[in-house]
């Protein structure tokens, strides 16, 4: 785990082209906060909106791939799409940008943490996921709720306020070569106000221990049953070193990651097993 201050903001990086998307759908709050911060890292005439229409949480990496979607330009540079978070990549990529692709993928800020296991069922990582397998650099920007920011009247305060700088940090810094399944960075501000946050750590994915996705039934008048999934614990408590561990404690956490999904360990131990 690497612990880190939070320097202070690059210039301005003139004529780097950005696509910002998320999971919560075109209107979101955490999307104007985006916005807000990708025009503090660009020109506005380089900053390009490509979003789902509705929310679309939880969908993780779907896209629309036995059915057409529907992209409308809202006004200048910014698209509403009537499909999920991947796919407005797609759409940013090969349709606004014609296939000449943007320098930099930002989906977020989604509303609420996407640390530990909700990862892999996040639409915003699943945007940033695609970037990535499309050669780009691609971030994937969270805000943690709790008892500390929920009541704010800006529950974003946090990444509003340290977005820029995090995310000029992880430009400016330079990772190993490594061929395959190109990086990507996922990054949850804590549930603290702006002024409460305590620093930057570079951590590895958590698990909650025992929290687990769900299902939880509801009748209907007419005594059909309808099932609404439910969350697991969102504070449960995590090892250290991990991301939702430190965001709790009231850190910003930053994971890079791939989509190699390979186990290695256990790939080795099979090769050196059937070696014999």
């Amino acid at each position: 785990m690497i612990i880190v201050a939070l320097s202070k903001i690059s210039t301005l990086r003139v004529n780097m082209r950005i696509l910002i998307t998320n999971d919560d759908g075109i209107n979101a709050p955490g999307l104007k906060i985006l916005t807000k911060i990708a025009l503090q890292l660009t020109d506005e005439v380089n900053v390009f909106t490509v979003a789902p229409s509705s929310e679309r949480s939880g969908v993780g990496h779907c896209i629309s791939y036995t059915s057409p979607m529907m992209i409308s330009e809202i006004e200048q540079n910014r698209f509403s799409v009537d499909g999920y978070p991947a796919d407005c990549v797609l759409a940013g990529i090969y349709h606004v940008f014609d296939g000449q692709k943007p320098d930099l993928v930002l989906s977020g800020v989604n509303r609420g943490n996407n640390s530990a296991e909700n990862v892999l069922y996040s639409g915003t990582i699943g945007a940033a996921l695609e970037g990535a397998l499309q050669g780009i650099k691609s971030i994937a920007l969270s805000q943690y709720y709790g008892p500390q920011n929920l009541n704010l009247e800006n529950p974003f305060e946090a990444s509003e306020m340290h977005g820029v700088q995090v995310i000029s940090d992880i430009l400016d810094s330079k990772s190993p070569a490594s061929e395959g399944y190109k990086l990507f960075y996922n990054v949850n501000f804590p549930p603290t106000n702006a002024q409460d946050v305590c620093g930057v750590r570079y951590v590895k994915q958590g698990l909650r221990p025992n929290s687990f996705f769900s299902t939880k039934t509801h009748k209907s008048p007419s005594g059909r049953d309808f099932l609404f999934v439910e969350g697991g614990n969102q504070h449960a408590d995590l090892p250290k070193d991990t991301d939702a561990k430190v965001n709790m404690d009231g850190y910003i956490s930053i994971t890079p990651m791939k989509a190699d999904l390979t186990d290695y360990d256990t790939l080795n131990f099979l090769n050196k097993t059937h070696d014999r």
